[in-house]
C-alpha cells in the first residue's frame, strides 16, 4: 500500500524511479544513454526547486528568502497579524492580502466579541487594500482554492493547512509572524528544504476517499519524520486517475506529515478546474524534467489502499477499518493505554464500552471543513445515504459544506435532500468542528469525522472539568456508511452504492455579491473599528546581557500539540487580546503555570522599572546571592528574569502563533525541547523574542522550579554560537550546555530587540 525508499531516488521521464544505490550510475547511465546528471543538477528537475527558484530573491539557492504571491488568514489570526503589522509600521497590504472568516463565525463566547473581529477586519481589508470574505460563505482553504491559486505561484497562510498543491501552488502554513514580515516587504527565510517523492501509482478502489489515502501516507510518515519540515512533491501515473477534488483531499492532510509544503504535477484534470471556477488563465502545467532528484520516494499503490481510521489521539494512530473491526477489543485497549499517556490520567477514558454485539458503535459523524467539505465528498456521501436512515439513537450526523458555492451545487443537484432526508444536519461553511468550537459530542462520545485533526480536547472537551470525548478522523464515504447503519462502523467498500458524480458548476456571483474586494487600493481615510475586545500587544522587553529563567512547567509527553499549549474552541474568542488570551496558556495541561510565569514576570517587571526583584519575588535572594559568587557583575540591569517551560517535543498541529505569544505575554524567555516539532512553532518563538533551546535527549539537570542561569546570552546570540553553557541554581552552580539551533541575522536580530514588533518599528 504503502513504500517508504531508504534512500533518495531519481525519477525518469515522470515515470520510472531508480533508487540512489550503488547500482543507480550504472542503471541511469543505460536509461539516459548519455552523461548522467549530478546529484545537485537532478535535484534542479523537480516541480519545487523551479517554483522556489522563481520566488527567492537570495540569489543563493542554499539559503532562500522567498517573497509570496498572496497571503490569507482567518478570524482567529488576522487580528493579531494586523495589529502587530500596525505596530511595526504598516501603511498599506503590499501584496494580495484575504481575511476569511471561518473560525469565530459563531458569537456564541464573550458577547459582541467575535463578529467585533470581522468588523476589524472589514474596515482593514478597505483601509489597507485587502479582500474581505464574511462568515459562513467559505473556509479559509477552500476560498484560496476556488479563488487564490494559481499554477506555479506561492501563497502564505496564518493556518497550518494551507496547503494548494494540487492546483499547482506551493503554499505554506506559517505563524502570523511570518505574514507580518511579508506585509512589512520583508522575506521568509529558509534554508532551501529537501523534496521528497510521492509516487502514486494505480487507482482507487470504489468507497475509497481521499481520507483513506491521505491517513495511509500519514501512518507510516509522521512518527519517523521521514518529511519532517520537507516538500512533498506527488508524482506518477496515479495522479491522473484522481479528480481535482480527490487530490485536494490528499494534500490538505499533508500538514499532518508534519512537512514544509507540498507540489503536484498538474494536466488537464486541473487546468478544467480552474476553467469551471473562471479562471483558466491562472494555470500552468507542472511537471518534472526529465532526471529530476528526490531525498526520499514515497510509493503509494493507490488501489492497494483501504477504507482507514486514525484513532485517538493523533492522525498518524492509523488503522485500516476492516483490522479494527477484526481486533476490536486488542485494538481499543492499546487505544486506552495510549488516552494514559495524552491525557495524564486526569479523566477516566474508555473506549471498549462502545463495543455492542461485537461491534464499534459511535454516537457522532462529521464531515466538514477544508478536507471533509468537499463538493464530491458530499455528494458520495449523500448517496450512500439516499434512502437510508441514521436512526433515532444517539448517533447523530453533521454536514458542513466548505462554502457557499458547493453549497448551492449540492442543493440544485438533490444532495441536501437525500442527507436530509436521511436525518443529517446540514450547515453553512464553518471551520468548528475541527478546532473544537462546534459539534462537542457528549462527555465519553466517540466522534468519527472526515476532518483534519483529532488531537486531545480538539473536539471540544476539558480535562479540567471532568469532560473527556475523542475522535476518530475517517474518510466522508465511510462515515456515510457507518451513518447508514445507524451508527456501528462500517466501511465503505462494504455498501453497494451507484455513485451518481455529479459534474460540479461554479457560481461566481455568490461571491461577487457579498465579497469586499479592494482591488488592492488602500484608503487611509478608512478608520479602523476596534471592539472592546482588540487590544494592543503590551511592550516587550530588549534580551539582556544574561538570563535567568524560572521552569514554570515540565511536560514528558512524546509531543505536544499547540493546542495543549494554548487552548482551542472557545478561547479563540480572545485571540484578539493578548493578555486576556494568555490566562488560557497550557490550561488543559498544566493549570498551575498561569499563576507561576505571572509570578516570576513579576519580578521582571519590577526589575524593568527599576526596582529590586528580589522585593517582588522573594525566592530570588537566594539565587541571585549563589549566582554573584561566581558572577560578581550580575545584577538588575544586565540580567533579565523570565519563565520558560521544558516540553520534549512541542509544537505539533496548528500554526497559531498564540502558542508562543502567550507565553511571551506572561514573560516566558524561552522554550528547552530536545527537539521542536515543526518549523512552525520554533519560528513563532523566535518571532516573539524567545530563545529556542534544544537540550540533548538524557536526563535532565533540571526540574520545575529551578532557575536556570545563562551568562552571556546576549554575546552568544550576537557571535553566532550554537552551544552556550548555562547552570541550575541551587546551593551551586551546576553547569550543563543548552544548543540552539541556526538562526538567520534576521532572526537573530528579533531575539536581540526582543520581538518583531520591536525590530520593525526601530
Amino acid at each position: 500500500m504503502v513504500q517508504l525508499y531508504k534512500n533518495g531516488a531519481y525519477l525518469l521521464n515522470g515515470t520510472e524511479i531508480i533508487e540512489d544505490n550503488e547500482q543507480a550510475s550504472a542503471a541511469l547511465s543505460s536509461k539516459l544513454g548519455s552523461a548522467v546528471p549530478s546529484k545537485e543538477e537532478a535535484a534542479k528537475g523537480t516541480i519545487a526547486y523551479r517554483i522556489l527558484e522563481r520566488h527567492n530573491t537570495s540569489g543563493s539557492m542554499e539559503k532562500l528568502k522567498l517573497k509570496f504571491d498572496k497571503l490569507t488568514s482567518h478570524d482567529i489570526t488576522f487580528v493579531g497579524i494586523i495589529q502587530t503589522a500596525r505596530a511595526s509600521g504598516l501603511e498599506k497590504f503590499p501584496i494580495p492580502y484575504i481575511l476569511t472568516n471561518c473560525h469565530n463565525s459563531l458569537c456564541a463566547v464573550g458577547g459582541t466579541i467575535n463578529e467585533d473581529d470581522h468588523i476589524f477586519g472589514l474596515t482593514s481589508a478597505k483601509k489597507y487594500g485587502g479582500v474581505y470574505v464574511p462568515p459562513h460563505q467559505a473556509v479559509i482553504h477552500q476560498y484560496a482554492r476556488e479563488m487564490l491559486a494559481g499554477g506555479g505561484k506561492m501563497i502564505l497562510g496564518s493556518d497550518s493547512h494551507t496547503r494548494y498543491g494540487a492546483l499547482g501552488t506551493m503554499a505554506i502554513g506559517e505563524g502570523g509572524p511570518e505574514l507580518v514580515k511579508q506585509l512589512l516587504s520583508k522575506t521568509y527565510d529558509i534554508n532551501m528544504p529537501k523534496v521528497v517523492g510521492v509516487y502514486l501509482t494505480g487507482k482507487p478502489q470504489k468507497g475509497v476517499g481521499p481520507q483513506d489515502v491521505a491517513l495511509a501516507i500519514i501512518g507510516e510518515v509522521f512518527a519517523n519524520g521521514y518529511v519532517n519540515n520537507k516538500v512533498m512533491e506527488f508524482i506518477g501515473d496515479g495522479v491522473a486517475n484522481l479528480s481535482a477534488d480527490f487530490r485536494m483531499g490528499v494534500d490538505v492532510m499533508t500538514t499532518e506529515t508534519t512537512c514544509l509544503s507540498s507540489i503536484w504535477k498538474t494536466d488537464d484534470t486541473i487546468k478544467e478546474f480552474y476553467e469551471i471556477h473562471g479562471r483558466k488563465e491562472d494555470y500552468e502545467e507542472l511537471n518534472t524534467d526529465k532526471v529530476a532528484y528526490y531525498d526520499g520516494m514515497i510509493y503509494v499503490d493507490l488501489s492497494k489502499v483501504k477504507p482507514m481510521i486514525a484513532m485517538p489521539f493523533h492522525p498518524s494512530n492509523t488503522y485500516t477499518i476492516e483490522e479494527l473491526n477484526a481486533n476490536l477489543m486488542d485494538i481499543l485497549a492499546d487505544c486506552e493505554k495510549k488516552a494514559l499517556v495524552s491525557l495524564g490520567g486526569a479523566v477516566n477514558f474508555s473506549l471498549r464500552d462502545k463495543v455492542r454485539n461485537g461491534k464499534l458503535y459511535v454516537e457522532q459523524g462529521i464531515i466538514a471543513g477544508c478536507a471533509g467539505g468537499g463538493f464530491e465528498n458530499i455528494c458520495d456521501a449523500a448517496d450512500i445515504l439516499n434512502g437510508a436512515s441514521i436512526g433515532s439513537d444517539e448517533f447523530t450526523l453533521s454536514v458542513y459544506p466548505a462554502s457557499t458555492p458547493i453549497y448551492m451545487e449540492i442543493v440544485k443537484n438533490g444532495s441536501v435532500a437525500k442527507l436530509m432526508a436521511a436525518g443529517a444536519v446540514v450547515k453553512t461553511a464553518f471551520c468548528g468542528p475541527c478546532f473544537g468550537a462546534g459539534d462537542t459530542p457528549a462527555n465519553n462520545a466517540f466522534s468519527i469525522r472526515h476532518s483534519t485533526r483529532n488531537f486531545p480536547n480538539r473536539e471540544g472537551s476539558k480535562l479540567q472539568n471532568g469532560q473527556i470525548s475523542s475522535v476518530a478522523l475517517m474518510d466522508a464515504r465511510s462515515i456515510a456508511a457507518t451513518a447508514a447503519n445507524k451508527g456501528y462502523l462500517t466501511a465503505a467498500t462494504d455498501m453497494d452504492v451507484d455513485f451518481t458524480n455529479p459534474k460540479y458548476f461554479f457560481d461566481k456571483t455568490i461571491y461577487e455579491n457579498r465579497v469586499f474586494d479592494s482591488k488592492g487600493v488602500a484608503d487611509p481615510s478608512v478608520e479602523i473599528k476596534f471592539g472592546p475586545n482588540i487590544k494592543d500587544w503590551p511592550e516587550m522587553s530588549n534580551l539582556t546581557d544574561n538570563m535567568l529563567i524560572k521552569v514554570v512547567s515540565e511536560i514528558h509527553d512524546p509531543v505536544t500539540t499547540t493546542d495543549e499549549l494554548i487552548p482551542s474552541g472557545e478561547t479563540s474568542s480572545y485571540r484578539s487580546n493578548p493578555i486576556g488570551l494568555a490566562e488560557f496558556t497550557l490550561s488543559r495541561k498544566d493549570p498551575e503555570y498561569v499563576g507561576r510565569a505571572k509570578e516570576v514576570h513579576q519580578a521582571e517587571n519590577a526589575r524593568r522599572a527599576g526596582q529590586a526583584p528580589e522585593e517582588a519575588l522573594s525566592e530570588l535572594k537566594p539565587v541571585f546571592k549563589t549566582i554573584k559568587e561566581k558572577y560578581a557583575s550580575v545584577n538588575n540591569e544586565n540580567t533579565g528574569i523570565g519563565s520558560t517551560i521544558f516540553a520534549v517535543k512541542p509544537g505539533d498541529g496548528s500554526a497559531r502563533e498564540q502558542a508562543a505569544s502567550c507565553q511571551r505575554v506572561l514573560g516566558g524567555w524561552a522554550n528547552i525541547a530536545n527537539e521542536y516539532a515543526t518549523k512552525r512553532y520554533r519560528s513563532n518563538l523566535i518571532n516573539w523574542g524567545m530563545l529556542p533551546f534544544i537540550i540533548d535527549k538524557e536526563e535532565l539537570p533540571f526540574k520545575n522550579g529551578d532557575y536556570i542561569f545563562v551568562p552571556d546570552i546576549k554575546k552568544a546570540v550576537e557571535e553566532k554560537q550554537t552551544e552556550m553553557k548555562a547552570f541550575v541554581v541551587g546551593d551551586t552552580l551546576k553547569e550543563f550546555t543548552l544548543r540552539m539551533g541556526e538562526l538567520t541575522d534576521d532572526e537573530r536580530n528579533i531575539i536581540l530587540k526582543g520581538c518583531l514588533i520591536n525590530t520593525y518599528r526601530d
